[in-house]
């Protein structure tokens, strides 16, 4: 397998978790034998103290030109002073719009070694294993007219959808509910808002097309109120843009910590990953970042733009392992909780020895296999 990757590691703790990701990734083509190709270039802070852009061009021709873009997070208080347009964040979504990605993929799931860390009772955790599918390029961080008008004092964003629009998103969830648990939930406010009377529809026109997928609808606020009192009743959720980045940040409640949650942007030219956590300016450089999330990432990368699920689940399974030995970054860590600290590194070094092992022994057995 050649794959060409470029990592855009970008601000905070970014730089920390991707060096984490892309060395899981060169452990699978080392014992693999795959051809993965690294490049790097900035985008968000880094981009703007570098090329003074959060998006240069240089970094959106290496991401067109590449198989599968892995970003490691942008923003930074230092940036908040100037306009949206060329913050850190512009950055990102003009990536996103630019690579055409508009189907957002966010796991939230429950580890069991990890029932402690999350608010919410362990018998009310475990077992849940949910998939977000986040419409990403509508709705209103898109939409137009927007604008703030200060000396009137008034502001104004546009939520806006076409059929075409959710059909497409839509198709995304039922396909992969259909390898999952065959149930999808739809996330909407039609009891208020045209926009959701138009997607509730076409949702509902593309479930005729999946019978063996179990389709309900939700409001919003409901849906938010379900996900803590009964997670385990969702298998894939459908939403559109602001109401799944909501719910999905909300879901990591159920894992313990954002910094355990991955994310990937596909159906576009070329698929975006990125860890669902943000750049934690106040924590980057002390080496205490989570980078799991990040690895996580990296397994969805294998999966989504190589097709490479036995790889992906190992790099999963790797993770689980060095959860259930114990091993906890900072935010990980609970009082009075036993446990090992470990650094970002460290985390890292840990996941690639046991991924390491996992190859190595399926190997011989995938030898085995074709032989007989």
């Amino acid at each position: 397998m050649k794959l060409k990757v470029l990592i855009v590691a970008g601000d905070g703790i970014g730089p920390e978790v991707t060096r984490q990701a892309a060395a899981i990734l060169k452990t699978v083509a080392d014992i693999g034998g795959h051809q993965f190709q690294f490049s790097e270039m900035p985008i968000g802070g880094a981009a703007i103290r570098k090329a003074g852009a959060p998006l240069p061009p240089s970094t959106l021709d290496a991401a067109l030109a590449s198989d599968a873009v892995l970003l490691g997070a942008v923003g930074g208080n230092e940036f908040n002073s100037l306009p949206p347009a060329a913050r850190p964040e512009a950055g990102l979504l003009q990536l996103r719009q630019a690579l055409g990605g508009f189907a957002n993929l966010r796991p939230a799931f429950a580890h069991p070694a990890l029932a402690a860390n999350s608010p919410l009772r362990p018998e009310t955790t475990s077992g849940a294993d949910i998939l977000f599918v986040r419409e990403l390029l509508g709705g209103l961080y898109f939409g137009e007219p927007r604008a703030w008008d200060q000396a009137g004092g008034a502001a104004w964003n546009t939520m806006r959808y076409t059929r075409d629009e959710v059909v497409r998103v839509a198709h995304v969830a039922f396909r992969l509910a259909g390898q999952r648990r065959k149930k999808v939930t739809s996330v909407d406010k039609a009891n208020v808002l045209e926009v959701s009377q138009l997607w509730r529809s076409a949702v509902t026109e593309v479930a005729q097309q999946y019978p063996g997928v179990a389709l309900e609808h939700q409001y919003v606020d409901a849906c938010a109120m379900h996900l803590m009192n009964a997670p385990r009743n969702f298998d894939v959720v459908l939403a559109e843009n602001l109401f799944g980045d909501i719910l999905s940040d909300e879901a990591a409640v159920i894992t313990g910590s954002l910094g355990m949650l991955p994310s990937a942007t596909i159906g576009g030219a070329v698929n975006l990953y990125e860890p669902v956590h943000g750049s934690a300016p106040d924590i980057a450089g002390k080496g205490i970042a989570n980078p799991l999330g990040a690895i996580l990432t990296a397994a969805m990368l294998l999966r989504h733009s190589a097709q490479l699920e036995t790889e992906a689940k190992a790099i999963e399974s790797a993770v689980v392992q060095t959860l259930d030995e114990g091993y906890r970054t900072a935010d990980l860590e609970r009082a009075g909780a036993t446990g090992k600290h470990v650094s970002t590194e460290e985390a890292g070094a840990l996941v690639q020895e046991r991924l390491s092992e996992i190859l190595k022994r399926a190997r011989p057995m995938e030898a085995a296999a074709e032989r007989a």
